[in-house]
């Protein structure tokens, strides 16, 4: 060390280690972020080769998704629900670019790729910012919302805006949902709309969030303390599934996490019934979350698909039961989208179990988790 002395007390002890600890805490947190993106990347990779090029690709079709689940849930390959899978795909096809850092980031991964290489590059979006910038400063929660933005500009722009301002994972969400990018073409002076952003967003953190169960289960660690989510969820609609066709009520299972394609996005219901007493099906969507106004339209909307695309000619208008759950308050409501015969209504409320029957069988559940955690 040469110049002159700094001043050491206990102050400058506790500020140096500090300093120490959010600096290396905040690589750790990248590197990690960064080797679950690319890990995701390559897994949606690999899914549209298979589509492309698979030798025994017909032997699954429309089934390869939910197949792939099941065989590397044996494996134990964290993350790789059938949404999840799909998801991958889709952010392999939004950024196709990232193939240009995968030689630097994961070496040991290209000898199997050089032959496509080219081939990939080629497919480089017109807009947005660098591969490299975007898996350094962004986590894959954030570039997944990124991904449902279709038009590559306002992807870009919200790229763009997301890492100058340092915003969190739900401030990107809540500020796609307030339609920052229509306000920003609408607005005659931007830069205060912008200062107006600013100042009231919420930052990320960057240190690695210790209590991230998707980043536990990545490393193969046991997050004990913490239920996740989509943890909690899936245990849910296991017990639900059961629940529902033990009450003897009629419900024939149909599907899980069914796959329907509403304009050019795809969307899944939880799980799909049919009633052999009421002669419909049933659409159960469940929300580990309290009750939001969109969560019912978007009910709405698979049960108008259903009844559009599903429903035979002798059947009646499908049902949508929407359950959600927060903590020890539990909701239930049903969307009857397009149903006006009376009769039917009233029937359905006879045939189907009570809202305090679903709620009780909640609670329960919700209440078992907690204590296994």
């Amino acid at each position: 060390m040469t110049g002159k002395q700094e001043r050491l007390d206990f102050a400058a002890l506790v500020d140096a280690i500090r300093q120490v600890h959010e600096h290396l805490a905040g690589q750790a947190g990248r590197a990690v972020n960064v080797s679950l993106t690319l890990r995701n990347w390559l897994i949606g990779y690999h899914i549209a080769e298979f589509e492309l090029h698979g030798e025994d690709r017909a032997k699954y079709g429309d089934r390869l998704l939910s197949e792939l689940s099941k065989a590397l849930r044996r494996y134990k390959v964290s993350n790789t629900g059938r949404r999840q899978l799909y998801n991958y795909l889709s952010f392999y096809q939004t950024y196709p670019q990232i193939m240009r850092t995968l030689s630097a980031q994961s070496p040991g991964l290209m000898p199997a790729l050089e032959a496509k290489t080219g081939k990939v590059r080629t497919l480089s979006a017109q807009f947005g910012l660098p591969a490299q910038k975007l898996l350094n400063q962004l986590s894959y929660s954030h570039l997944e919302l990124l991904v449902e933005q279709e038009d590559p500009l306002k992807r870009a722009f919200y790229e763009v805006e997301c890492i100058r301002g340092n915003w969190s994972v739900r401030e990107l969400k809540r500020q796609i949902a307030t339609l920052y990018f229509e306000r920003s073409g609408l607005s005659k002076n931007k830069k205060k709309l912008a200062a107006l952003v600013k100042a009231g967003a919420e930052k990320r953190q960057t240190q690695l969030s210790i209590r991230d169960p998707y980043v536990f289960e990545f490393l193969g660690l046991k997050a004990k303390e913490v239920m996740e989510e989509a943890n909690l969820e899936t245990a849910l609609l296991d017990k639900l599934q059961e629940f529902l066709l033990e009450l003897g009520y009629g419900f024939c299972f149909e599907a899980r996490q069914k796959r329907i394609l509403i304009g050019a996005r795809h969307y899944f219901i939880d799980l799909l019934f049919y009633h052999r007493i009421l002669k419909c099906h049933v659409l159960i969507e469940l929300k580990v979350d309290e009750f939001k106004h969109e969560y019912l339209g978007q009910l709405n909307t698979y049960v108008n698909w259903c009844r559009k695309n599903i429903m035979a000619k002798d059947d009646h208008p499908p049902i949508g039961i929407l359950l959600c759950t927060h903590k020890d308050h539990s909701l239930v409501e049903y969307a009857l989208a397009g149903m006006d015969n009376a009769l039917f209504v009233s029937r359905y409320q006879v045939e189907l179990p009570s809202k305090q029957e679903i709620q009780r069988f909640l609670k329960e559940q919700v209440r078992r988790a907690g204590n296994e955690t």
